[in-house]
């Protein structure tokens, strides 16, 4: 709707109103903005002082000191009447708050204030389930931390607020094993290492089941693992949020650290100092996982793997466990991409994206819209829509493939199909690495069935025509038109079919470079 709003701006207030009826019809679907609670049942005050960004190491070096704001955030919210929230606001010089686990309740909203924030402890102790495992990179063993900010079955619950919610991932770890020798990024580099490690960290904020949980204007940065992974809830909404993962608090401007101060593969000798997002792995921004009537508009996201990763697991429902997702009027940088995936097993249906705005970056890790699965853990995905997305510098620009892995096993066999990409333009910037991008188009085949890709391209341009990463196609149905498809590979492979409804030459749908706006954050170092 971007277009739409500039030209309101130009006119009068009676012709403005007359604009918004060129408002889309599907522009309509998106639900009415969230506000914050009209009701504060505590008011905590910061006690601790954050410098350029981060919490100085002296105030928790010793693990003792991990947790000062913990106890007092949960009883605060323990004792908050439903409908009400807790807000945790600056106070004068002193602007941050530092704490261990916190249980979210039903019917009660975490307010980060503008000014404020809610550091995590980086004490591996305070997130331990009891064996000892957590702040370790060790072999098949993940998982073994509890989040920090937990909720489950909550209802009419949110996190909201102009202020910053910060899980530490660049600072060393003050317990365990690997206290003073590592940061909890350090461990995730590990899953590079040979032999191959895991993480053991703790998910910034995880809400399993309920109804109606908001995210409205925080800030996530530093993740240890997933910032946002969900589970089994209905309404979901995220709006006007950004996610900063590395922030500047452990980088510095263009993320250019120096040699010898990030994270390296096997090297848990000393606390990395710089990281670059292609080195702080798992930090997904948002998984929404068996969820339904979720929303994702007007936000920022820059991170170290999947911008958006929508999944549906090991679900138990007749209908697709995940289902009704709107991503509207969105930025993305590093990342991932815009992706479905891998777990798909139990459904995803009914997905729409519209006016996504992403620049890669020129990564070597850069994804821009990606579906994902295997026959491990794949299923129906179907009735998916992309439209006005404009991108660029990203080095695999379109990811349609049911072999995310090399599992053999062919138990959930992917059938992703009625897939629409309309108004996708992919720039040309001056210097870019990635100008000539990546694609790749694949249907599934095992001994028994062949489920092919069934994919329509509706004015889809790209300004350089992209190399196929897998050198073919198969067993793809192409549909192109009535839009202009422009610079698509040639088809090359086995199984093909195209049909071709396209209707004259028909212009890229417009991206200007003003468009491609940097993160309007002072965390960021883009």
């Amino acid at each position: 709707m971007r277009l739409i709003i500039g030209l309101c701006l130009l006119l009068p207030i009676s012709a403005a109103v007359n604009a918004v009826q060129l408002v889309p019809e599907y522009e309509k679907l998106l639900p009415p903005e969230p506000s914050m609670p009209s009701k504060v049942c505590a008011e905590l005050k910061a006690e601790l002082v954050a410098l350029n960004f981060r919490l100085p190491d002296a105030v928790d070096h010793d693990p003792k000191n991990s947790n000062p704001d913990g106890a007092r955030i949960q009883k605060a919210i323990n004792a908050c009447p439903v409908g009400q929230a807790v807000k945790l606001v600056s106070n004068g010089k002193k602007n941050a708050f530092l704490s261990a686990r916190i249980e979210l309740k039903s019917g009660v909203t975490l307010w980060v204030d503008k000014g404020a924030t809610l550091f995590a402890s980086r004490s591996p102790v305070d997130f331990d389930l009891g064996d000892g495992v957590c702040g370790s990179a060790l072999p098949k063993i993940k998982n073994r931390c509890h989040p920090w900010i937990h909720g489950k079955n909550l209802v009419n619950s949110g996190i909201v607020g102009e202020g910053v919610i910060d899980a530490r991932g660049g600072s060393a770890l003050t317990s365990g094993a690997n206290a003073y020798k590592a940061t909890w990024w350090d461990l995730s580099i590990q899953s590079k290492a040979k032999p191959k490690l895991e993480q053991n960290n703790p998910r910034m904020i995880e809400i399993n089941g309920g109804e109606n949980f908001t995210f409205y204007k925080i800030t996530l940065t530093n993740a240890t693992k997933f910032h946002v992974g969900t589970k089994d809830i209905d309404v979901l909404t995220f709006w006007g949020i950004k996610v900063i993962t590395p922030s500047l608090a452990y980088s510095t401007p263009n993320y250019k650290c120096p040699k010898g101060t990030m994270p390296e593969p096997g090297n848990l000798s000393r606390p990395s100092s710089c990281f670059i997002p292609e080195l702080v792995k798992n930090t997904d921004a948002i998984d929404p996982g068996r969820s339904r009537n979720v929303t994702l508009a007007y936000s920022y996201i820059t991170t170290g793997d999947d911008n958006v990763a929508i999944k549906s697991g090991s679900g138990k429902l007749a209908e697709p466990d995940t289902q009704n997702h709107l991503y509207a009027h969105n930025y993305f940088y590093y990342g991932h991409g815009m992706s479905i995936g891998s777990e798909t097993d139990a459904g995803v249906k009914n997905i729409k994206v519209w006016d996504l705005v992403l620049d890669g970056m020129d990564s070597g890790h850069g994804v821009g819209l990606r579906i994902k699965s295997d026959g491990k853990r794949g299923g129906d995905i179907s009735d998916i829509t992309y439209r006005d997305v404009c991108m660029r510098r990203a080095k695999d620009a379109l990811v349609f493939s049911p072999y995310y892995s090399k599992t053999k096993e062919t138990k959930h066999p992917p059938n992703i199909y009625d897939v629409t990409l309309k108004n996708v333009h992919y720039v040309d910037y001056p210097g870019a690495k990635y100008n000539k991008a990546k694609v790749t188009f694949s249907g599934y085949r095992n001994e028994k069935l062949v489920n092919p890709l069934i994919i329509n391209f509706d004015n889809v341009q790209f300004d350089t025509e992209p190399e196929l990463r897998d050198a073919f196609y198969h067993n793809v149905a192409f549909t192109f038109g009535p839009g202009t498809v422009k610079n698509i590979p040639s088809p090359v492979g086995d199984t093909i079919k195209i049909v071709d409804q396209q209707k004259g030459e028909l212009a890229p749908f417009p991206c200007p470079e003003e468009i491609f706006k940097k993160l309007p954050s002072p965390l960021s170092p883009i």
